[in-house]
């Protein structure tokens, strides 16, 4: 191969290897850029990075990132964590704490994971872990991040979440101890949590058994009333309150519920007892309704504007003193309108220069005293009182107080006063007035004649012991003078009132009295009873003359009876043997005639036994026979008795015998005779279709019978008249009634046991008459 050939063959290799490198040299360019594009961007990541890195070496040698070193602001960078102490960047228990965890750290190969804090309070979280590093076992590579900003949120939240807590406890605290129910419900409104103030208003266990039961303070269909009040709250989107009866305890009282929509879609409530509030609403309206009414009886005119001048009350009087429309009234009249509508209804005075008059009256709302007074004269001669009241809200108070008739009363007072005396002086009685002080006030004309005195002395008002010598000399007994004047003395000191009698020379006698006055003074009234002690006299004559004639009548009635009694007997005897066939058999009818003639014989037997009865208790000669009378048995006896009676009359008759009733010593026919009249009486005199009722009770001194019917009862005139003898009453008059015998005799033997006799009756309404009969004699 020639030389050229080699030449080209070595040029043409040097060549390839020269492309060859020049290949690799662009490849490791490009690598290299990328590689320090690579190593900018980390430097620039761990430029911005929170994180700032440290190293330390197994001899404790220490490396720290220039920011960190910036941050912790040290002159110079620290080698060595005993620099690091020494330049008082951290606290010694810190670098204390470092230590020890790097030694923990290197002892069991954990990772490092603490937090330091500055001497100037900043917080750095402290990451690190072994990493071999520069082939040197115990080179720790680690981390430090400046977390301070996030400790103090941390603690901000953490005081907060405490305060929560705390809040949240006290607002749990302050629920459950709230005196009124209050209950929580979910977004399905069933109750989720109610206090002890639910629990005992529903009369549950616990709140446990409230929520199991679903329990609402509003029973029956109220409990979907309490659903619909959360449901409204939560349509409304805002609380919702209603006021609602409920049964608490027992006591049906008021409630104003209240629900409020929260923003999870519950709804929390409460109820406030409310039923002292609506009491008290109730009361004063109650109060300012009876203000009104007696504000409206008042003789005085009230009315009271507002500050505006606007009238916000008025009463009755007030309308027709002023003579003013209601409709104008009741709209709220202005002061200044109200005033111009009463002058021209003629209510106020007539003046001069009424503008100024009117703005003066207007100055009242604003005026200093207490009370402005008035008066005001009209034109038709009315006189007005006007009492003005400003009031601390700006308002004013009005009081008319019409005194028209005062002044007319006291422009006739001295008329009055001059009839009085001549009255005085024409009158039949002598009259005079003792002042306080025993002077002669007043006196007629008739006093000065009979006691003989001269008008021109009395005028001088003499005490009443210069009056006595002049009395004296008038009188029989000269010592009843100064009876006179004692009885003045003590009822003008001790206002006590006092009379008595005294006898003329001149045969005429006048009886006195003395009467305190209102005003401290004494009247001393005398008035000539001579005719009527005449008059007496005859009376007393007369009345004794009466007492002997009925002490005859009495004498000749009974007399009567006894007298009676012998062909009564021989009638009823003969009349039984008849009935009995001693002369022969008697045919129907005459069986009937005889009947008849029987029952007419027992009747008018029982109506002489009765006068008699009535002549004996009258003079105290009626003998009761004691024995111990079973008042149950009696009772029913004498109702069983009466039977027929009552069925003619279709009357009904309902029989109550107490237990208590019991037993009485007495005389068992007058006891019959007496309950048996009252039962008959209220038989014979309530009428057809009539309800009586007998009741009969007792206790340890009195049995009680009482018959009772709802009769056209007895007139009230009539009442005080019923028990005397032989009164007819006016109604219901049949048979032995007629006679009038029963009550009297009722009340005579009832009285003979000692017992009383009481009578109620109300006219249309019926009549009741109670026997009360002692157990034991008198």
């Amino acid at each position: 191969m020639s030389d050229d050939a080699i030449l080209s063959l070595v040029l043409a290799a040097w060549t390839a290897l020269a492309l060859a490198l020049v290949l690799l040299a662009a490849r490791q360019l490009v690598r290299a850029r990328a590689v320090l594009r690579s190593a900018r961007s980390l430097g620039d990541l761990i430029e911005r990075s929170p994180a700032r890195a440290f190293i330390i070496s197994p001899d404790n040698a220490l490396e720290l990132d220039s920011q960190l070193v910036d941050a912790f602001r040290l002159e110079e960078p620290p080698h060595t964590l005993d620099d690091l102490e020494r330049s008082d960047v951290l606290p010694v228990e810190e670098i204390g704490a470092l230590t020890a965890s790097i030694d923990a750290m290197r002892r069991a190969g954990e990772i490092l994971d603490t937090t330091l804090e500055t001497s100037e309070g900043r917080i750095y979280s402290v990451r690190g872990e072994l990493t071999g590093a520069g082939g040197q076992p115990g080179m720790i590579l680690g981390w430090m991040i400046d977390i301070s900003e996030s400790e103090e949120r941390k603690r901000r939240l953490a005081r907060r979440l405490e305060q929560t807590e705390s809040a949240l406890d006290s607002l749990t605290h302050l629920i459950e101890s709230a005196p009124f129910p209050m209950w929580y419900r979910g977004p399905d409104l069933s109750l989720g949590l109610v206090n002890s103030a639910f629990v005992a208003a529903v009369e549950a266990e616990d709140a446990a058994d409230v929520i199991a039961r679903g329990a609402e303070l509003i029973d029956g269909s109220g409990a979907r009333s309490a659903r619909e009040g959360a449901i409204a709250a939560i349509e409304e989107g805002r609380p919702y309150s209603r006021t609602q009866p409920a049964t608490i305890g027992g006591e049906r009282r008021m409630l104003r519920l209240v629900d409020v929509p929260l923003q999870s879609g519950a709804v929390a409530g409460f109820a406030i007892d409310i039923q002292d509030l609506e009491d008290a609403r109730f009361e004063l309206a109650q109060n300012i309704q009876s203000q009104r009414e007696l504000a409206d009886r008042m003789a005085a005119g009230a009315a009271q504007f507002e500050a505006d001048g606007s009238l916000s009350f008025y009463n009755q009087p007030f309308a027709i003193m002023s003579q003013l429309d209601s409709d104008d009234l009741d709209e709220g009249i202005r002061f200044d309108r109200l005033l111009d509508a009463m002058r021209e209804a003629g209510r106020v005075p007539e003046v001069r220069d009424y503008p100024k008059w009117k703005a003066e009256r207007r100055d009242w709302f604003t005026a200093t005293e207490e009370l402005i007074e008035e008066d005001w004269i009209l034109a038709n001669g009315d006189h007005l009182r006007i009492v003005a009241q400003p009031l601390p809200d700006g308002g004013l108070r009005l009081i008319l107080e019409d005194r028209t008739e005062q002044v007319r009363l006291a422009s006739a007072r001295d008329t009055l006063l001059r009839v009085r005396s001549a009255t005085f002086d024409n009158l039949f009685e002598i009259i005079s007035v003792f002042a306080s002080d025993g002077r002669l006030y007043l006196w007629n004309r008739r006093f000065s004649q009979l006691w003989d005195l001269d008008e021109t002395w009395l005028s001088e008002h003499p005490r009443v012991d210069e009056l006595v010598p002049a009395m004296a000399q008038k009188l029989v007994n000269p010592t009843e003078a100064a009876q006179v004047r004692e009885l003045v003395r003590s009822t003008t000191s001790g206002r006590k009132a006092g009379s008595g009698r005294i006898n003329m020379t001149d045969g005429r006698s006048f009886e006195y009295a003395a009467v305190p006055l209102p005003d401290g003074n004494a009247l001393v009234t005398m008035i000539d009873i001579t005719d009527s002690l005449r008059i007496e006299s005859a009376l007393r004559e007369r009345a004794r003359a009466l007492e002997e004639a009925d002490g005859v009548k009495t004498e000749f009635v009974a007399n009567m009876s006894y007298e009676l009694r012998t062909p009564l007997t021989s009638i009823g005897g003969f009349g039984q043997m008849l009935a009995a066939g001693y002369a022969g058999e008697l045919s129907d009818p005459a069986k009937e005639y005889v009947d008849a003639i029987l029952q007419s014989v027992d009747r008018l037997s029982r109506m002489v036994d009765r006068v008699l009865d009535l002549t004996r208790t009258e003079g105290g000669n009626l003998q009761l026979e004691k024995e111990r009378v079973d008042l149950a048995g009696l009772i029913k006896t004498i109702v069983k008795a009466s039977a027929p009676r009552v069925v003619e009359t279709r009357q009904q008759i309902e029989v109550a015998i107490d237990p208590s009733t019991g037993i009485v010593n007495g005389d068992a026919r007058r006891l019959r005779e007496a309950i048996e009249n009252i039962l008959m009486n209220a038989v014979n005199y309530a009428g057809y279709n009539a309800h009586i009722r007998l009741e009969a009770s007792g206790d340890d001194h009195h049995a009680l019978v009482t018959v009772s019917d709802d009769g056209p009862g007895i007139p009230e005139a009539e009442q005080a008249q019923v028990f005397d003898r032989f009164h007819r009453s006016s109604q219901g008059e049949r048979g032995e009634a007629a006679l009038g015998l029963g009550l009297p005799l009722t009340r005579q033997f009832i009285e003979a046991h000692g017992g009383r006799v009481e009578l109620v009756s109300t006219e249309k309404e019926g009549t009741a008459v109670t026997l009360f009969i002692p157990r034991d004699e008198p």
